[in-house]
């Protein structure tokens, strides 16, 4: 069945990289907004827009009958849930398959068994992938206390329904784990409506590695090859790259087999990311799997040539893929870096109005951009306005054009993260490619 008219069920940047590819496809759009965003590129740029809300989420982009009344009433026969929001929500597209709609993701069974972390890492040591050790889901302190001891600190304290680094709190000591435990129950209620946590063994400046994937209809699955995500700020990433600078090449070929493994092991389809944790030795293991388009997708897209929203709708569509796994080839290098509306010292969100927003451009250089110059930051949402991408026929090149776009990119009437992004981008670690998921604490240290 071919999509014909497709409604966003997401904003910003996410929202104009899916409407570039449906007017590619000739596939007429709909893009629902708050009403903080109404004057937001994504809404003009869409062939209609629906007003869904206020600007809280919950009041807009995460009220589920709101968007499938915007579908009905617009005659959208398809929903694409971008990432973050709806995007990993198996109750949401349970209802948009029953309003007889086509829903751009894997099945509402997958979504659900993979977004709880718990049942996931079961269904990964079921399948023959290593997991971090850790615990079942835990409800209160005294079986936290008994299973931390089994386990052994230090731990990570995490959020079963969670993601996106909230809520995730490292315990070196029992006094750590009491301190910590009611805390973290109150976060994950109050941000997935469900209390439950769990801990893992905390793995010392690992590198955070992660593997894109795709399944079609046909049983066929394949991986896009890896990508570097060990730049991170609250367990949140802040700079992408493929491949990976560091790891072995026995090291990429058993990731990327792990992850084809993992996502036929939940009979999955579509684009999905498995991601892992990478320790000193190259040992890896299953850290959770985003069942959703990546905000990281363009390095991707930028070394393989792929358009991965078009492969979603054409999986979504009932097509097969169109190439098996020897066709896809990764060629140079390609880099991203998340621009943040936030104080690059203290990290905090920085709302306000845009007064200039001026991206780069020039050879190997690609911006994904959720607003424009006069737009308005509103303070409900994730601070991400932007992402700069940057392709080099190899990494030397890249940085060097990375450098190059990041000090040319004018952010004005607001504070932006460029500073903090271009201290990255001149660490020794970084430029070296050994560097994990504590450069920027070292980085932040060093500041200091």
């Amino acid at each position: 069945m071919n999509i014909l008219k497709l409604l966003i069920a997401n904003r910003g940047e996410i929202a104009r990289r899916i409407l570039r590819t449906c007017r590619q496809r000739g596939i007429q759009t709909v893009a629902v907004h708050s009403e903080a965003d109404r004057d937001l590129p994504f809404v003009r740029e869409a062939d209609e827009a629906v007003c869904i809300g206020p600007p809280p989420v919950a009041k807009s982009y995460l009220n589920m009958d709101a968007i499938l009344d915007a579908a009905r009433d617009t005659g959208a026969d398809a929903i694409h849930p971008g990432y973050g929001l709806l995007s990993e929500n198996g109750e949401f597209a349970r209802r948009v398959q029953e309003a007889g709609l086509i829903f751009v993701g894997p099945s509402p069974e997958v979504i659900t068994q993979m977004g709880d972390k718990v049942t996931a890492r079961r269904r990964m040591e079921e399948a023959g992938i290593p997991v971090v050790p850790g615990s079942n889901g835990i409800c209160d302190l005294s079986e936290a206390s008994r299973e931390a001891a089994r386990i052994g600190y230090p731990l990570m304290l995490k959020a079963s329904a969670g993601g996106g680094g909230i809520g995730m709190e490292v315990l070196r000591s029992e006094a750590d784990l009491e301190k910590a435990f009611a805390s973290a129950q109150g976060r994950a209620q109050a941000y997935f409506g469900d209390k439950t946590l769990f801990m893992e063994r905390f793995i010392e400046s690992p590198r955070h590695v992660e593997v894109q994937v795709f399944s079609d209809g046909t049983g066929r699955t394949l991986h896009l090859f890896e990508r570097e995500c060990s730049v991170q700020r609250r367990n949140q990433k802040v700079v992408e790259e493929s491949p990976s600078p560091s790891i072995r090449p026995e090291t990429r070929e058993a990731l990327c087999r792990a992850a084809v493994q993992a996502a036929k092991a939940v009979g999955y389809t579509g684009a999905g990311t498995v991601e892992f944790l990478v320790d000193s030795e190259e040992n890896f293991f299953f850290l959770e799997m985003n069942t959703r388009l990546q905000v990281e997708h363009p390095v991707t897209e930028m070394v393989t040539g792929l358009d991965l929203v078009a492969l979603q709708l054409d999986v979504a569509e009932g097509k097969p893929l169109p190439f098996g796994q020897d066709r896809i080839e990764s060629g140079g290098h390609a880099l991203e870096y998340r621009i943040y509306a936030e104080d690059p010292e203290r990290l905090y969100p920085s709302p306000g109005t845009l007064k200039t927003f001026a991206p780069p451009t020039g050879e190997g250089i690609r911006v994904d951009a959720g607003v424009e110059s006069g737009s308005e930051v509103a303070p409900y949402y994730d601070p991400m306005i932007a992402k700069c991408i940057v392709w080099g026929k190899d990494r030397d090149e890249a940085l060097a054009r990375s450098l190059k776009a990041l000090s040319s990119f004018r952010v004005e009437g607001i504070k932006s993260n460029l500073p903090l992004l271009i201290r990255v981008l001149e660490h020794p670690d970084f430029l070296r490619g050994k560097y994990n998921t504590g450069l920027l604490t070292k980085l932040q240290s060093n500041k200091r």
